[in-house]
């Protein structure tokens, strides 16, 4: 197993941390990845930390389907990949949610599903530099729709092609057998080593559709770690509360929200309701106690290096191919990199 740094969305109200890359790409972090939500892009910061490293793989995690075309979105990660040079760029993308969708994007949430095949699709025939025609579901290129001019035409990308991996961040069990069937590797969604086995069942069940060569040693599967050293562990798992009260309880609409799902697939419905029920009437702190501890300690390394070390090797032995440490200190980082050593 590699590891990775994972970056949440840059706020822009501090700077991003050159220095905690550089120092994650010194200690052999196989990668660094960005997200984006409603503030700044995932693409730019990455742009930035290509021109301040020299190895380490720049990953979207995730860029948002419908933040871009499928051509845009090839278009700026065959940019950076080009700017970084050594084949460092790694495409993740996922769908968000439909408040996001459709309130910050203005899109329609309509079929997410279609529109990843065809996304995927697209952007595979523009990294191949093939004159693009697609005919798809949600999305066809050229467009012949309404208030077509009729005058587009197949295009073929001007910069040099490459085959840049595409992993796909999903969740329900048919987008998961899609990402299975048509990506390079899975973004792992809430996954915790207890669930990684039940995760590749489903993913093989769509790569058994693939005629490609690819196999589930070759495919990719990231997930993500929180960690934090204490010597108080009881005190040191309530801080990761109000952030996940704020995810499983607001991030989303009462009826379709997939952190709060995710949390009832790990055989935490009655605290997920709860918590949900809390958040949205007001009352978040609240919410935030009622996140139970040992739902924290599944996917967080919590507590003294030695408890950090030992509870990391269920992470390590899993079957996951990186796992991507939440930005965290110099001295973090050592004590993982020592961990995986």
């Amino acid at each position: 197993m590699k590891l990775g740094l994972g970056m949440g969305p840059w706020s822009g109200f501090e700077p991003l941390p050159i220095e905690t890359i550089q120092r994650a790409e010194a200690l052999g972090f196989e990668c660094v990845s960005s997200a984006e939500t409603y503030g700044a892009d995932c693409m730019t910061p990455l742009a930035v930390i290509a021109s301040h490293t020299k190895k380490i793989k720049l990953c979207t995690g995730i860029a948002q389907l419908d933040a871009r075309t499928p051509a845009n979105l090839a278009m700026c990660a065959q940019t950076i990949d080009a700017i970084a040079g050594d084949g460092r760029m790694i495409l993740g993308i996922g769908v968000s949610g439909p408040q996001i969708v459709e309130g910050w994007y203005g899109r329609p949430w309509g079929k997410p599903n279609l529109r990843l095949r065809d996304t995927v699709a697209i952007v595979r025939k523009i990294f191949a530099r093939e004159h693009v025609s697609h005919e798809g579901k949600e999305i066809s290129l050229p467009y012949a729709g309404e208030g077509s001019s009729g005058l587009g035409k197949p295009l073929k990308n001007i910069m040099k092609g490459r085959d840049i991996p595409i992993m796909l961040g999903t969740d329900t069990p048919l987008n998961m057998r899609m990402t299975g069937e048509i990506a390079d590797g899975w973004l792992g969604f809430h996954l915790v080593p207890s669930t990684v086995a039940q995760a590749k069942a489903v993913l093989a069940e769509g790569m058994a559709k693939r005629t490609d060569g690819m196999t589930m040693d070759k495919f990719r599967i990231h997930a993500t770690v929180g960690i934090k050293v204490a010597d108080d562990v009881k005190a040191a798992l309530q801080e990761p509360k109000p952030h996940i009260a704020l995810y499983a309880g607001g991030m989303g609409a009462k009826t379709k929200n997939f952190h709060n799902d995710a949390m009832v697939k790990r055989g935490y419905g009655e605290a997920a309701a709860r918590i949900q029920e809390l958040f949205l009437a007001g009352r978040k702190a609240e919410a935030a106690e009622a996140v139970p501890d040992e739902y924290v300690d599944e996917e967080w390394l919590i507590g003294p290096p030695a408890r950090i070390t030992e509870r990391f090797a269920a992470w390590r032995d899993s079957g996951i191919t990186t796992l991507s440490v939440r930005m965290n200190t110099p001295e973090v980082l050592e004590l993982i990199a020592k961990a995986a050593a």
